[in-house]
Formats: structure tokens, sequence, C-alpha cells
């Protein structure tokens, strides 16, 4: 399959070595310079890995990492040109998965993303949930409709998710909230709104009159409808 990094480091020099490693090793990825074009990528795409350099404009690595583990679980490699305890011990208690001491290898880098890439989404180990033409992979975090991949970010594949292992129920904002992102998600919950409108656009036929995910207007949504 293929995979999608998100590279977050603002040294153009390192970088663009760093991509042109990605390419050879037949990656896609997307490069944010700081931490708040990182999190606004990371909004709109589907990413398998990140690589997040510690010390940004803006926003540190630490707080990109604390934004993306609210939505997100990906693996995360962390950066860093202080090779102390405590940052590694912040950055593991945050969700990351790897560390890597600058200067380092670009072969190195790419070993570590190919283990953790395969460890994480080992494909005998997918699960696929299916309902009519959709199969949404469990592991991968793809999206099939028909014979066509279809992009989501982190926050649709987990709302997407919790709809197909639901599917029938009437689901309250407040239910999809806390079976999606849980307890500790601070979003509003009209937020849902606007990720189920993303959702229709690319799952619906006609998302004016969706098939799928069905209103239930005063109480929230239902996942395939009455026949479900």
């Amino acid at each position: 399959m293929d995979f999608k990094i998100l590279l977050v480091e603002d040294q153009e020099e390192i970088s663009s070595i760093v991509a042109k490693y990605l390419n050879k090793n037949g990656y896609k990825y997307d490069i944010a310079k700081d931490g708040f074009e990182a999190l606004e990528l990371f909004s709109q795409a589907a990413y398998h890995l990140a690589v997040l350099d510690i010390m940004l404009p803006g926003i540190d690595g630490f707080q990109v990492l604390q934004e993306i583990r609210k939505t997100s679980d990906i693996p995360a490699i962390m950066l860093t040109a202080r090779e102390q305890e405590a940052d590694r011990i912040k950055g593991f208690e945050l969700g990351a998965d790897d560390y890597v001491v600058k200067p380092f290898s670009p072969r190195e880098l790419m070993k570590r993303i190919e283990v953790l890439l395969r460890r994480v989404y080992n494909e005998s180990n997918e699960v696929v949930l299916a309902v009519g033409d959709l199969r949404l992979y469990t592991r991968s975090m793809r999206l099939l409709k028909g014979q066509g991949e279809l992009e989501i970010t982190s926050a649709e594949y987990k709302l997407l998710h919790t709809f197909m292992k639901n599917k029938g129920l009437i689901l309250t904002r407040e239910q999809l909230i806390e079976k999606s992102f849980g307890h500790d998600y601070d979003g509003y919950d009209r937020t849902i709104d606007t990720h189920i409108k993303r959702l229709r656009r690319k799952i619906e036929d006609d998302p004016r009159n969706p098939e799928y995910i069905v209103t239930k207007y005063g109480v929230g949504y239902q996942f395939g409808g009455e026949g479900a």
C-alpha cells in the first residue's frame, strides 16, 4: 500500500534531504515548516506517520504531537538536537513512538520509519468494515468506495469508524464525540456537523439526499438508514 508521511521540519537543508529519501523509498509526503502549518495539513489529509522536529517556530513539536493525539494514534518519530532524558520522557508521555537525535543518518531514519509502518500496519492484522459499497480498513485507515479509494482525514476516519461500528443506531452529537474522540475532546459539538458534511461530500452519491449518514432531526444521526 502507499504510505503518506507528514514531515515537520523548519530547516530546509534537513527537510530537503529527508524528502529525497522519502521519495526514493516510495513514500508520499507533505512538508510543514512550523507547527501551525503542520496542524493545518493534518486537518486536511490522512497520514500514516508523522516525523516531528521538536524545536519549531510558533508551537513546538511536543504541542503538535499533543494536538495530533486528540484525534489520531498514527505513529510519530521525534527529531531533536538535544539528547536529554527529560525530552525523551516528555515525548513518550505525549505518545511519541521513537526518537532520532540530530545530526542523524537519513538511512537510519528511513529504516525506523519502515519498522514502525510494518509494525502498525501489518496487513495480516487488518480488519475491514463493510457497509454497502464502502470498505473501511481499520489498521491502515483506508476508505474504498467501489473500486476507488477516497482520502479522509484522521478525524473523519474516527467518525466514520464509529458510524460503521454502530450501523443502524441513532447517535447524538455527544455520543459521536465520546465514541470517536473520547472524553478529552475539546471541540464544539457542532464541529461534528462539519465533519459529517465533509464525509457526505466524499461518500454519498448525492450529499443533499444522503443514504449513508441520515439526519434524525432533533436527535442526531443514523448510519445506513432505517433498513441497516
